[in-house]
């Protein structure tokens, strides 16, 4: 079959896709990222997360305070150490999020063609005729004719629950607008998007420096999901603000993509952070829905030659109140995983969802299965066509090992690393076999005391499609000679025996340093 995404064998047997899938250790290569919230905080759904696939642990401070997130983090680390399953943690920012507020909580029901007026006057009661936001400016933003959509936040996109509104008038700090389709609001908090407007608000508010300085610091967390990111100076100032926050300089920063802004300056964006979130919710309010897809294949594309995480959001939202996707969302997912996504981010189908662990069992499932598919021929070369020539020394390693592990079919790679970069390029050229990436941490000191490094390398690992890390033992340098080499080497042929991913004869493909020589080994295991 002659396609861009699919590698299938000729000739195409129909009944070979009602053949049960083969178990396997790993639910999936891709990536998952769970949203932890009211339905998804208890020690024994986490841990059910965690056995389904997840992770990562996505905390949203666009609700809750710190002290919830707190004790959903202290059940997701008991969680972890009954599961023996390894979880980063992902703090997600507000930023110049604008919101509906109804201090009530009582619902509000609004009525096709007829008139609303948001009020940046938040003592008001929120009802069917008036509607506070959190924004003072938004009359100085629109103007007649501009749209705006409000939705619970993290809406499924059910028209029920969501509305269109299109601005008919600015009177003084109000904005009147006329209702598109009729909607029951119902909660505390509604987030507001107007269409390829800009707002004039920082994307790391005071509140969020706060979140980060206190929450964040205290609980060293791995990434920084930065909302609604604009530009890359928005990415730099992040990063600045993080080095100063002690153990935080280490942590990675996900530009969220989720207006035109964010789209215009994509590469200058991609070039300055860890990683990119492709907010589908936002984004695709902005941009016509024709566009959608190919705003995802390009940018996913993009982060694929660069070496750097995509991750895509808003795949099953349905699954927030059943139990199964829909076609679409099925297939949606499918996709995601062919266009060469690195992980799938859960939002409110695990936050507030009735399914999580099934949510997430399901969506590793539909990953596993694209990935059996997926191009991999293809794709590596177009990686190293656009590398180019001369490669680097470590993209000519990694690409090296890559291709000797397919040609021998080798059932796994196991690479050396203490920074996790040369782990992370081999995941880049998406090699059909799990790598397992032995992290080995190296020993710092102040004069005061010890510490060790290479946790945050090996949590951070676990947004990377494919790469699977375990922490060596620190007395074990990554790179060395003789007995020492062969002893972390066994620790890890052993872990990989233990998890499932190896076994008696099988071909191991080993990417190491000794000395100041990389090396790229080809073992048969004896029984």
């Amino acid at each position: 079959m002659h396609s861009t995404h699919l590698f299938l064998e000729e000739p195409i047997r129909m009944a070979s896709i009602l053949e049960p899938s083969k178990p396997t250790f790993f639910p999936a290569m891709t990536r998952i990222v769970g949203t932890l919230g009211p339905k998804s905080r208890s020690v024994e759904t986490i841990s059910g997360c965690l056995k389904a696939g997840m992770s990562v642990a996505r905390f949203d401070f666009s609700w809750g305070d710190a002290q919830f997130h707190q004790e959903t983090l202290g059940n997701l680390k008991v969680a972890m150490k009954s599961t023996n399953k390894l979880c980063a943690v992902m703090l997600d920012t507000v930023g110049p999020e604008l919101q509906v507020v109804n201090k009530s909580e009582h619902p509000i029901s609004l009525q096709e063609d007829t008139l609303v007026v948001l009020t940046p006057d938040q003592d008001q009661e929120a009802t069917s005729n008036q509607l506070p936001v959190n924004f003072s400016g938004l009359a100085k933003a629109v103007k007649k004719g501009d749209t705006i959509f409000i939705g619970q936040y993290l809406f499924t996109g059910s028209e029920t629950t969501s509305v269109w509104l299109e601005v008919t008038e600015v009177n003084g700090e109000d904005v009147v607008c006329l209702i598109k389709n009729s909607a029951t609001l119902a909660g505390s908090l509604y987030t507001l998007h107007v269409s390829q407007i800009r707002i004039d608000l920082p994307t790391l508010n005071d509140k969020d420096k706060e979140v980060i300085s206190t929450w964040g610091v205290r609980n060293t967390i791995d990434f920084l999901s930065l909302s609604y990111t604009r530009h890359a100076e928005d990415v730099r100032h992040a990063r600045e603000f993080l080095s100063k926050l002690g153990n935080l300089n280490q942590t990675q920063i996900f530009a969220k993509i989720e207006n035109v802004e964010g789209l215009i300056h994509f590469d200058e964006i991609l070039q300055e952070a860890d990683g990119i979130i492709l907010s589908r919710g936002n984004l695709g309010i902005d941009l016509p829905p024709e566009k959608v897809f190919l705003f995802q294949k390009a940018a996913v594309y993009k982060c694929n030659m660069a070496g750097k995480p995509a991750v895509v959001t808003r795949v099953v939202d349905s699954m927030t109140d059943n139990l199964r996707p829909t076609r679409a969302e099925a297939t949606d997912v499918a996709n995601a995983v062919l266009d060469g996504s690195d992980a799938i981010l859960l939002g409110a189908e695990t936050l507030r969802g009735l399914y999580p662990v099934e949510t997430i069992s399901t969506v590793g499932k539909i990953c596993s299965e694209a990935e059996k598919v997926f191009n991999q021929d293809l794709y590596f070369k177009r990686a190293v066509k656009y590398v180019g020539e001369p490669m680097t020394h470590l993209e000519s390693i990694a690409s090296s090992a890559v291709r000797a592990a397919i040609k021998v079919k080798a059932s796994v790679i196991i690479c050396f690393t203490t920074s996790g970069r040369a782990a992370r390029l081999i995941a880049k050229y998406r090699p059909t076999m799990p790598v397992l990436s032995v992290v080995i941490p190296r020993v710092k000191t102040n004069q005061l005391r010890w510490t060790f490094s290479g946790a945050f390398e090996a949590r951070q690992s676990l947004i990377v499609r494919g790469l699977f890390p375990m922490l060596a033992d620190p007395r074990h340098p990554a790179e060395t000679t003789g007995a020492t080499n062969e002893s972390i080497l066994k620790i890890a042929l052993d872990h990989g025996k233990a998890i499932g991913v190896v076994k008696s004869h099988d071909r191991v493909v080993i990417c190491q340093k000794i000395g100041d020589t990389s090396v790229i080994k080809i073992m048969e295991l004896e029984d």
